[in-house]
C-alpha cells in the first residue's frame, strides 16, 4: 500500500510543473500575440497615413509651379487709346482690349497672319485672361508705355499649365482633349525658344480666388487665417487662463463648480457646426456683426476653443506638487502670490501646449465657418477683421467643389499649405513642452 501511495503522489508531483510550464506558455504566447496585434494595428495606420499624404502631395506639388509666357509685348495705341482720349477720360485706359495686345505677340512669334481667325482663336487658348488686368495695372501706373514695346511675363492658360506639367493624356483623340494638336506643337516650339516655362507659383500666396484656377491663389485666406488666430489667440488665452485659475485654485468645491466642471468637459465634445448656428444666432443676428468677417469667425473659434485650453490649463495646474504650494503658504504667501508667482510660472509650458493645440485644431475648422457666410467669393485682400475674407480650410472647400481640372492640384496644394501650418504648430507645442517642461 506504501509503495502505492508513493507512486500515484510521485506522478501528481510530476504533472504539476508540466501543467505549470503549459500556462506560462498560453500566457507568453498571448503576449506576443498582443503584441503583434499592436504592430499590426501602428502598421495599418501608417499604411494608411503614407496613403493619405501620397494621394495629396502627389497631386499638389506641382501647384507650386506655374507655366508662364514671356513675350516683348507692343503697347499699341490704336487699341489702347486709338482717339487719344485718356487725358480727359482716363476711363479709356481701364476698358481697352489688353488681350489682343497678347494675342497679336504671341501670333506674331509664331508666325500666324492677322487675317486667320481660327488660328488666332487657338493662339488666346494659349495665355490666361488675368493678362488684361496685369497689363491695364501696368499702362495705369505708367501710360507713358503706351507706344512702346517692353518684355512682359504672362499667365499660360489652365489648360496649357496642365498640358504642360504632364497632366493630360495627349495620346487619345484631340477631339477628347482640351488642349489641341496645333497647340501642343506650339507649346514645343515656345519651349524651345525658352518663351515658355514654368517657374515658382508665387501668385498661389498672394492672389485672392479666382474663376481662372490658373490665377486664383490663397492670398485672402491666408490673411483671413492670421485674423482669425489672432483674434483667436487674444480671447481665448487669458479668458481660458483665468477660469482655470479660479476653477483650480480659488473656486469652493461644491455641486455648482461640479456643474460648470461637466459642463466644460461636455462643450469640448460639442460639434463645431453647433458652435456656428451659435455664432449666426448671437453675433451675426442678434449682434449685427457682418457676415464674413475674420471678427465674427474668431469670436465663433473662440467659444469653441475655449473648453480645450481650460482642461489642458487645469491639468497643468494640477500637475504641480502640492509641497510647492505648501512650501509657499508656510513662507507667508498669500494664496494669490502663491498661485500667481509659484504654481502658474511653473504650469505654463502645459498651458503653452494646451493653447497651441487648441489653436491648431481651430485652424482646420470649416463648419462653423461655412454657417456665418466666410463661402463667400473674395478675391481683394481684407484690410481689418471687419472686412470680408475667406480661410484656408474654406477656400480648400471652395476649390474642391469646382468642375476646372486645374482646380484638383490648386486644392491639393492647398491641403499642403494648411497641413504644413498644422505641423509647425504642433511641433511648436512639443518643442515648448521639452524646453520647459519640469519633471517632479
Amino acid at each position: 500500500m506504501t509503495d502505492i501511495a508513493q507512486q500515484a503522489s510521485g506522478q501528481i508531483i510530476a504533472k504539476a510543473p508540466a501543467r505549470r510550464d503549459i500556462g506560462i506558455r498560453r500566457r507568453y504566447a498571448a503576449e506576443r500575440r498582443f503584441r503583434l496585434y499592436g504592430v499590426a494595428a501602428i502598421t495599418f495606420g501608417l499604411v494608411f497615413l503614407f496613403l493619405l499624404l501620397w494621394s495629396v502631395l502627389s497631386k499638389g506639388y506641382t501647384a507650386f509651379q506655374q507655366t508662364e509666357l514671356t513675350l516683348p509685348i507692343t503697347f499699341s495705341q490704336e487699341i489702347i487709346d486709338p482717339n487719344n482720349k485718356r487725358e480727359t477720360d482716363p476711363q479709356v485706359l481701364q476698358t481697352a482690349n489688353y488681350p489682343v495686345l497678347v494675342r497679336n505677340a504671341l501670333a506674331e512669334k509664331l508666325g500666324v497672319a492677322s487675317s486667320n481667325r481660327a488660328a488666332l482663336r487657338q493662339v488666346s487658348g494659349l495665355f490666361s485672361d488675368s493678362a488684361r488686368v496685369e497689363l491695364r495695372d501696368m499702362v495705369m501706373s505708367d501710360p507713358s508705355i503706351i507706344g512702346k514695346t517692353l518684355p512682359v511675363t504672362v499667365l499660360a492658360s489652365a489648360n496649357i499649365d496642365s498640358a504642360f506639367k504632364g497632366q493630360f493624356d495627349m495620346t487619345v483623340d484631340e477631339a477628347s482633349r482640351k488642349v489641341s494638336d496645333q497647340q501642343v506643337a506650339w507649346m514645343d516650339q515656345l519651349a524651345k525658344e525658352g518663351v515658355l516655362a514654368k517657374g515658382f507659383n508665387t501668385g498661389l500666396f498672394v492672389n485672392g480666388n479666382s474663376s481662372r484656377p490658373e490665377a486664383a491663389g490663397l492670398g485672402v485666406a491666408l490673411i483671413g487665417s492670421l485674423y482669425l488666430m489672432g483674434i483667436v489667440l487674444v480671447l481665448s488665452l487669458p479668458i481660458g487662463v483665468a477660469a482655470s485659475i479660479y476653477l483650480e485654485e480659488f473656486a469652493p468645491k461644491n455641486r455648482l463648480t461640479d456643474l460648470i466642471e461637466v459642463n466644460i468637459n461636455n462643450l469640448a465634445a460639442v460639434p463645431s457646426i453647433v458652435y456656428g448656428l451659435l455664432g449666426l444666432a448671437v453675433f451675426i443676428n442678434f449682434a449685427g456683426l457682418p457676415r464674413s468677417a475674420p471678427l465674427v469667425g474668431g469670436l465663433v473659434l473662440t467659444l469653441m476653443t475655449l473648453p480645450t485650453i481650460i482642461i489642458a490649463t487645469r491639468a497643468a495646474l494640477r500637475a504641480v506638487p502640492p509641497s510647492i504650494r505648501a512650501a509657499a503658504l508656510g513662507l507667508g504667501a498669500s494664496k494669490m502670490q502663491t498661485t500667481f508667482h509659484h504654481v502658474l510660472p511653473l504650469a505654463m509650458p502645459g498651458i503653452l501646449t494646451g493653447t497651441i493645440i487648441g489653436l491648431a485644431h481651430a485652424l482646420g475648422e470649416t463648419a462653423p465657418l461655412l454657417l456665418i457666410g466666410m463661402v463667400a467669393f473674395v478675391a481683394n485682400v481684407p484690410a481689418t477683421p471687419l472686412d470680408p475674407s475667406t480661410a484656408l480650410p474654406v477656400q480648400i472647400y471652395m476649390w474642391a467643389n469646382e468642375a476646372e481640372r486645374a482646380f484638383v492640384e490648386r486644392t491639393s496644394g492647398a491641403i499642403i499649405v494648411l497641413l504644413a501650418f498644422l505641423v509647425i504648430m504642433n511641433l511648436g507645442a512639443i518643442l515648448l513642452r521639452r524646453r520647459f517642461e519640469r519633471r517632479w
